[in-house]
């Protein structure tokens, strides 16, 4: 993580030149709304719960939002976000305190704490255990499958086409989760407001239809 903008940053410097290879990416551009641009208030946020660590990124705002926090899970910095990130964890931990839960044991638990968080305001969230990313929307998220037959994707805010089929293996599959479509050739879905995904393998296996 770095808190400086990316242009003159030395660690996204690094990210573009290394091969880094991982089943779940969350990167954050921060707007700012709450505490000031350091380095602890810098998403996304990492703790560990279960054995697992779970990263943990945050796109909105959250008034007047002041959680009881009486755990091992306390904030560093001074975002609401982090401050979130906690009470969800802090919540899991209560209703789970013994051992880790089936996916289908913590999907309506999570779905219930987000939207507690959504009633404070924006709430739309990527949260990841290694294993699986939720991906919670309040106001705009889209998303988009990439599998084979690959092809070329041109980019909405630059003139630049990228060329998957010569940067991917037919066995490969991807998801992308962004507040808008970053592409303007290829198919994105919306994500409603309310809903609660979960992606595995790159591809979503359950939401609260």
């Amino acid at each position: 993580m770095d808190d400086n903008p990316s242009i003159s940053s030395p660690v996204a410097e690094l990210v573009k030149k290394y091969p880094i290879k991982s089943r779940n990416v969350i990167a954050h551009i921060r707007k700012a709304t709450q505490g000031e641009v350091s380095l602890e208030n810098c998403h996304p946020f990492q703790r560990e719960l279960w054995g697992n660590y779970w990263v943990f990124a945050h796109n909105g705002n959250l008034e007047n939002f002041q959680p009881n926090l009486i755990g091992p899970y306390q904030p560093v910095g001074a975002t609401d976000s982090e401050k979130a990130f906690c009470l969800l964890l802090q919540t899991l931990r209560e209703n789970f305190p013994n051992s880790k839960p089936s996916l289908e044991e913590l999907y309506p638990v999570l779905q219930t704490i987000m939207d507690i968080l959504s009633s404070y305001g924006i709430f739309n969230c990527l949260l990841s255990n290694g294993k699986y990313l939720f991906v919670h929307c309040t106001t705009q998220l889209h998303y988009l499958v990439r599998q084979a037959p690959f092809a070329a994707a041109h980019l909405v805010d630059e003139d630049i086409t990228v060329d998957f089929q010569a940067l991917t293996a037919q066995e490969d599959r991807v998801a992308i989760i962004a507040t808008l479509p970053l592409t303007d050739n290829e198919l994105w879905t919306r994500i409603t407001p309310g809903k609660l995904l979960v992606f595995q393998d790159g591809i979503p296996i359950l939401d609260n239809t």
